[in-house]
């Protein structure tokens, strides 16, 4: 509901800073080093930090996110449709979770899945990059377009 793009971004980043926030230390520091280890492209190692995570802390949601986007990149799509269903049942806003369903349906060639997920992500964050140019497309796709 922000008036516009600045302030969009501006609360964007306020929930991204309480949905990467553990009341843990250790899961803190686990999450700093799955992050220098998958930059570094070591995605098995942030892998196996990630698992420690979610077993540390079920309910924090960003070691789900985290890891399901490790999966993704991956390619191990029933994997990462498994941590983010973990993360949505948690966190139904979460529209970061729902950009990555939507792009793991559009890689399974779910279309019509896919094209839901965006919409829901939008319909949470109308300011998300290029998200609203898959919908147009998938929309064409799936719909087809007007005369």
């Amino acid at each position: 509901a922000a008036p516009d793009e600045s302030s969009a971004r501006h609360v964007e980043k306020r929930i991204w800073a309480v949905w990467s926030t553990s009341d843990s230390d250790a899961v803190m520091l686990l999450m700093t080093r799955a992050q220098a280890a998958a930059a570094a492209r070591q995605y098995d190692l942030a892998l196996r930090l990630l698992d420690v995570v979610v077993q540390l802390r079920p309910d924090f949601v960003e070691g789900w996110n985290r890891r399901a986007t490790l999966h993704y990149l991956k390619n191990e799509y029933a994997d990462a449709l498994a941590d983010l269903q973990q993360v949505l049942v948690r966190e139904p806003r979460h529209f970061a979770a729902l950009t990555g369903l939507g792009m793991v349906m559009n890689d399974l060639g779910e279309e019509r899945r896919a094209l839901e997920a965006f919409r829901r992500a939008l319909a949470i964050n109308p300011h998300l990059e290029r998200v609203p140019d898959m919908v147009k497309t998938l929309s064409e796709k799936v719909e087809g377009r007007d005369i």
